[in-house]
C-alpha cells in the first residue's frame, strides 16, 4: 500500500507548516477541514485496511491457565541481518516470550537514518522483512508472545508523543502482531497485561508503551560526555510525562489486580542513572510516580524487564520500592556495538555484558524463588542473579 503521491506531498507541507490548508485529497476524505495537520493524516490512515499490511505467522495461543516457569525475553532485532541469536534462542524451552522493542529496525536505511515520511514504508517494509525471516518463523510457531515497542518499530529514533505519524505506526504494529482485534487495540497506545497461572502461581506480565505519550527528553548539554551521551535529567518542575494519564491510570489498576509475581515490562531501563541514553531517569518524577504507584498499590513481586541499551544488565536496589527492587536487561539479539564495557552503576550486579544475548527469567514455585539469567548468542549462561521471593514482597 502506498498514499497517493498528492497525498505524501500534501502531508508533507502539512507537517512542516500546521497553517497551510489541508489538500483536497485529504480534507475530501470527511466533511469539514481538518484543524491539524496531524488530524488531516489520521483521517487519511483511518481508510487504510488493515489487511494491506505486514501480518506475523500466526502464533502460538498464551498458555493463560498454565503456571510460567520459564520466559525470555530478547531485544534489538535487526530484520536486514542475520539473526544466530534468536536461533539459539528459539532452541530454548519456555512457556513465553517477550519480544520488548526495537524488535525491527524500520526508521533507516542500513546505519543511514532516514528521513521519516508519512507513508511509513521503511516501517513497513521492516515488518515485511521480519516476516519472512527463517530464524523468527522459528520462535513465533514455537513460543507464544507478548510484545512491546521501542523507537525504531515505532517509526522515530528516540520518538515520543509529537511523532507526527505515531498513529499509523500503531495500526502497523498492532496488525502485525495480531493485537488490532485484542483490547489493546480498543485504545491509543500499545500497551497491555495479561495474567498467567492459577491462585498462588499467577504472573503477571505488563507490558508499558514508552513511547506514544511520552515528553520530550532534555538534550544534553556535553554531548557524547559520559554519562551525558544524549540526554540529561529533565530540570525539576518542568513538566514530564513518560506514560499518559490514561496508561497511568490503567497501570494503577492493574497493580491492584491479583498477581503473585509481576512483570513489568519497559522497552527502556527503569532503574539504572549513570548514563546519557533514553532510560527513565530523565524524567525523573515520572519514574519516582511508578516507584511510588507500586508502593501505593501495595503490588507486592514487582521486577522490571528491558530492553533498548545493545547492551546486557542486572540491577537490584534497595529503598524505592517497599522491597528490593530487580531489573534485567536483555539486549542485544544481533546489533552489538562492543564487547566490553566500563559501565557501572551503583545497582549493577556485576559487569556489563555488550556482545548479543538474552535474557531469561526462571520460578522455582517451589524454592519460592527467581532467577535472571543473561544467555551469549550460543546458550551459555554469562550473568545471573537468584531473588528469593520474599525478597520482592511476596508472602
Amino acid at each position: 500500500m502506498r498514499l497517493s503521491s498528492l497525498a505524501v506531498i500534501g502531508a508533507f507541507g502539512l507537517v512542516s507548516c500546521a497553517t497551510q490548508s489541508a489538500p483536497p485529497v485529504l480534507s475530501d476524505l470527511f466533511e469539514g477541514e481538518p484543524e491539524s495537520a496531524v488530524e488531516a493524516l489520521n483521517r487519511y490512515y483511518a481508510t487504510i485496511d488493515p489487511a494491506s499490511l505486514p501480518q506475523a505467522p500466526e502464533g502460538v495461543s498464551l498458555p493463560l491457565s498454565e503456571p510460567l516457569t520459564r520466559v525470555l525475553l530478547a531485544s534489538c532485532n535487526d530484520e536486514e541481518k542475520a539473526s544466530p541469536t534468536l536461533s539459539t534462542l528459539a532452541g530454548e524451552e519456555a512457556d513465553l516470550f517477550l519480544m520488548i522493542g526495537d524488535n525491527v529496525y524500520g526508521d533507516r536505511d542500513g546505519r543511514d537514518y532516514a528521513n521519516n515520511q508519512p507513508e511509513l514504508d521503511e516501517l513497513r517494509e521492516s515488518f515485511a522483512d521480519l516476516a519472512e525471516s527463517a530464524e523468527f518463523q522459528a520462535v513465533r510457531a514455537k513460543f507464544p508472545m507478548m510484545v512491546a515497542w521501542d523507537d525504531h518499530d515505532y517509526g522515530a529514533n528516540d520518538g515520543g508523543k509529537h511523532f507526527p505519524f505515531r498513529d499509523y505506526a500503531e495500526m502497523i504494529h498492532e496488525t502485525f502482531w495480531g493485537l488490532g482485534d485484542e483490547d489493546v487495540g480498543q485504545w491509543p497506545g500499545t500497551y497491555y497485561a495479561r495474567t498467567f497461572g492459577p491462585e498462588g502461581q499467577r504472573v503477571q506480565v505488563i507490558m508499558l508503551d514508552t513511547r506514544f505519550f511520552r515528553s520530550d527528553l532534555t538534550a544534553t548539554d556535553q554531548y557524547n560526555a559520559p554519562g551525558k551521551e544524549r540526554y540529561m535529567p529533565a530540570p525539576e518542575g518542568s513538566y514530564q510525562d513518560m506514560l499518559g494519564s490514561a496508561q497511568w491510570t490503567w497501570l494503577q489498576n492493574r497493580l491492584q489486580d491479583p498477581a503473585d509475581l509481576r512483570f513489568i515490562v519497559s522497552s527502556i531501563q527503569v532503574l539504572p542513572t549513570v548514563h546519557g541514553w533514553e532510560s527513565w531517569d530523565k524524567l525523573p518524577d515520572e519514574r519516582q510516580r511508578l516507584f511510588d504507584m507500586v508502593k501505593s498499590t501495595e503490588a507486592g513481586g514487582v521486577v522490571f524487564l528491558t530492553g533498548d541499551r545493545h547492551t546486557g544488565f542486572i540491577y537490584e536496589e534497595a529503598g524505592v520500592l517497599p522491597y528490593e527492587a530487580n531489573e534485567l536487561t536483555a539486549s542485544s539479539l544481533n546489533v552489538s556495538f562492543a564487547t566490553e564495557s566500563d559501565e557501572m552503576d551503583e545497582r549493577q550486579v556485576g559487569a556489563a555484558f555488550p556482545p548479543e544475548n538474552y535474557g531469561v527469567v526462571e520460578i522455582d514455585w517451589e524454592g519460592r524463588s527467581l532467577s535472571f539469567l543473561l544467555k551469549d548468542n550460543e546458550g551459555q549462561t554469562v550473568r545471573q542473579n537468584d531473588i528469593a521471593f520474599g525478597d520482592i514482597g511476596v508472602e
